[in-house]
């Protein structure tokens, strides 16, 4: 089976910095499990798919990882780590 390439913005760099160690493991299991086995994670808490092509999931209560991945593409680009208030959902 093909392993996926996983991209972050450089923009979620910032919000990265910011989280807890927890919170950062969590988010390192989740592009693992996705380099693994693609954009669609049910494990992961709250997680959700938001159109054919986003999904998002709960790192903790405060904060969520959205991804995007076209489908029969082998890329998924996380665009956006920070608090769920903000969530571009």
């Amino acid at each position: 089976m093909k392993k996926y390439t996983v991209l972050i913005k450089k923009k979620c760099t910032n919000a990265i910095a910011r989280l807890s160690e927890k919170d950062r493991y969590t988010l390192a299991k989740l592009i693992d499990s996705i380099e693994e086995r693609g954009p669609v994670q049910p494990g992961f808490m709250n997680y959700s798919k938001l159109s054919n092509t986003e999904y998002y999931c709960h790192l903790s209560y405060h904060w969520v990882a959205c991804w995007r991945c076209e489908d029969g593409k082998y890329l998924v680009e996380v665009y956006y780590v920070g608090s769920r208030e903000s969530a571009p959902y």
